[in-house]
Formats: structure tokens, C-alpha cells, sequence
């Protein structure tokens, strides 16, 4: 695993707070909310892809596994 993906997902964090802020600031409360929820939806489809990355990996190995004994 990289360290890229952990400085995505924070920066995709940091992008969406100060975009919430500032929507919150000017009175778009509803639309503040869609933007958070929308950055949260975003990481968690890169977790889902990094969550089906290692399930594979687990897979793999065991099939490596079951060939040794």
C-alpha cells in the first residue's frame, strides 16, 4: 500500500471541511451538507477498491497456499 492513498484521502478531507465552511458561512446549509456527503461517498469508493484489492491478495495466497500442501 502507498503512502499516496492516505494523502488522498486527507486531502480529500481537508478539501471538503473548507468547502462545507465555507458554504456553511454563507448560509447554504442544505448544499454544505450535500458536499460533505459527497466527499464522503468519494472515499469510500477508493476504500471499497483498496478492500477488494486485499481480499483478492488474501485469495491469491491461499490458493498458493493449497497448492503447497
Amino acid at each position: 500500500m502507498d503512502v499516496d492513498i492516505i494523502f488522498k484521502i486527507a486531502s480529500i478531507g481537508i478539501l471538503t471541511a473548507v468547502i462545507g465552511q465555507i458554504l456553511k458561512n454563507s448560509g447554504k446549509d442544505d448544499i454544505s451538507t450535500l458536499a460533505t456527503l459527497a466527499g464522503v461517498v468519494i472515499v469510500l469508493f477508493m476504500v471499497v477498491g483498496l478492500i477488494a484489492d486485499l481480499f483478492s491478495s488474501i485469495k491469491t495466497m491461499f490458493s498458493f497456499a493449497s497448492l503447497l500442501l
